[in-house]
């Protein structure tokens, strides 16, 4: 289950080292995981502005499949000081679909989003 995570987080990390934009990234990390993870079906990403969470980017606006995803992984979005900026939430329709090497791969890219976010 996790090579097409593999792919995506290869795409995205790529992304994110030639020093994109930051709207740039996310919209890249959205794109690539509903695109080449076929388990993934929905992907947001939310930054937090003082008491508020923005959704920021998604690979869909109009329906967040809330109420229909069997699976929901949730990863804050950290700085370099440790402190939660925001939070990437990635939805699958199917029953059991994530593994233990998608999460760590998706922990990675949460993590490498927070590090550029800091920096821009």
């Amino acid at each position: 289950m996790s090579i097409p995570t593999d792919v995506a987080s290869l795409q995205i990390m790529a992304h994110v080292f030639k020093k994109e934009s930051l709207n740039s990234i996310f919209e890249k990390t959205v794109e690539s995981l509903v695109e080449q993870v076929p388990y993934i079906d929905w992907v947001g990403i939310y930054m937090y502005e003082n008491l508020d969470h923005k959704l920021v980017a998604a690979s869909s606006f109009e329906d967040d499949l809330r109420w229909e995803c069997n699976g929901e992984l949730k990863f804050p979005i950290t700085n370099s000081m440790e402190e939660e900026i925001g939070m990437m939430i990635v939805r699958s329709r199917h029953p059991i679909a994530f593994d233990v090497t998608d999460v760590s791969t998706l922990e990675t890219i949460a993590a490498a989003i927070g590090q550029e976010s800091y920096a821009n």
